[in-house]
């Protein structure tokens, strides 16, 4: 402690050099704890938008193979189902490029409310949805993106099925950031039949909602033990495994992210060693003289080693608190502007607030090391003779 005024005295020798170096270093932390939220925001969101009781039922060959349609009623029958709805992908576009821009299925309109009781759907949007043979359930970030309102009709071309349907939006999920557009697989069906078809006889995915948590697993050896040796097998998942692989090639970015950051960290602590070698050269009189007078080596490196240590701490602790606050923008901002939404999941934790400061110590110790061990051997004639 009774040398930190020297300490302090030569941080502000340079005060330019010490606040690039310092800015350097609070940005390096400050992106690192960033990206430290990533892995935990991808869960929180996995977690908000699955249910723990919800199974995804699809062709084991991939997800755009289909089922035969009465494979829905057998899952059904599986003790344990408390309800389960067939869907199909419609590939409707709306907009004049013939673009599918948004998600739309064709799902069985009477089985929508028992197995999504947790989505916000108005019971009488809901009984609509399964009144009218028309009628569509829209997400509220869909409709808020088209300027869509309950009650208009709305044409989709199918870029999948021979025929261009003509929807009602009779209800909307409240949750902004649904992207869904729902409509009734009967419509579908029976357009089909009018063109000349056979109808709909296939499923592209199964919802199932198990009665109990507990009883998840079970019911997804089950379901797939009833496909075995058929045209279709299947493969049941979780509701947040079948998106966590849908969002795989996120998670690859993320790891991208993670190295590159690395490669950051890395440039910081060169350009905090750069900056530590040139503060000592300039000082080497000075520590010349400081041996002469009886400083001893240890104290020399202690200081020069501590002159590092606390810019890079300080700047770190400035850079955590930095991303603090960015998330806490994100969070107060995704409540306004639902495009945003997701973002308000990634949040800067306490581990994440200790590996930042640990990470600007380590920058500090490995950046101040070797220029302070340096300074701290040389002999105190050699130094000298560098100087005059």
């Amino acid at each position: 402690m009774k040398y930190l005024g020297l300490v302090r005295a030569n941080l502000g020798r340079n005060k330019l050099r010490t606040l690039l170096t310092g800015g350097a270093i609070t940005l390096a932390v400050a992106l690192v704890c960033l990206l430290l939220t990533m892995p935990q925001g991808m869960n929180a969101l996995l977690d908000d938008i699955a249910s723990n009781t919800r199974i995804s039922v699809h062709n084991k060959a991939g997800i755009v193979y289909t089922m035969p349609a009465s494979f829905t009623r057998r899952v059904r029958q599986v003790d344990g189902v408390a309800a389960a709805m067939g869907q199909v992908w419609f590939g409707g576009a709306y907009e004049d490029d013939g673009v599918v821009t948004f998600p739309n299925f064709a799902v069985e309109a009477e089985h929508v409310g028992a197995v999504y009781p947790d989505y916000p759907i108005a019971p009488e949007h809901l009984a609509d949805f399964q009144r009218y043979r028309d009628g569509a359930l829209v997400g509220g970030q869909l409709m808020e993106r088209y300027g869509w309102k309950v009650g208009q009709r709305v044409t989709l071309r199918s870029t999948v099925w021979p025929v261009d349907l003509d929807f009602r939006i009779v209800g909307t999920m409240n949750d902004d950031q649904a992207p869904f557009f729902w409509f009734n697989r009967e419509y579908l069906d029976q357009a089909l039949k009018a063109q000349g078809g056979n109808g709909l006889d296939i499923v592209g995915m199964i919802w199932v909602r198990a009665a109990d948590p507990s009883q998840v697993n079970a019911i997804m050896r089950e379901v797939d033990e009833i496909s075995r040796n058929s045209e279709a097998e299947t493969a049941a998942e979780t509701e947040k495994s079948f998106f966590s692989n849908f969002f795989g090639s996120l998670q690859g970015l993320v790891t991208i992210i993670l190295v590159v950051t690395s490669l950051v960290v890395l440039c910081i602590v060169v350009i905090a060693a750069n900056t530590a070698s040139m503060a000592v050269r300039e000082r080497a009189g000075e520590i010349a003289i400081l041996k002469a007078i009886g400083f001893g080596r240890r104290s020399i490196f202690g200081m020069l080693l501590a002159e590092v240590v606390v810019l890079a701490t300080l700047a770190g602790a400035v850079g955590v608190g930095l991303a603090v606050g960015a998330t806490g923008l994100l969070q107060m901002f995704a409540g306004w502007s639902p495009a945003l939404g997701p973002l308000g999941n990634f949040i800067i934790t306490g581990p994440v607030i200790v590996q930042g400061l640990f990470l600007s110590l380590f920058v500090g110790m490995i950046a101040g090391i070797v220029p302070s061990y340096g300074a701290a051997r040389k002999p105190v004639v050699e130094a000298l003779r560098e100087v005059f």
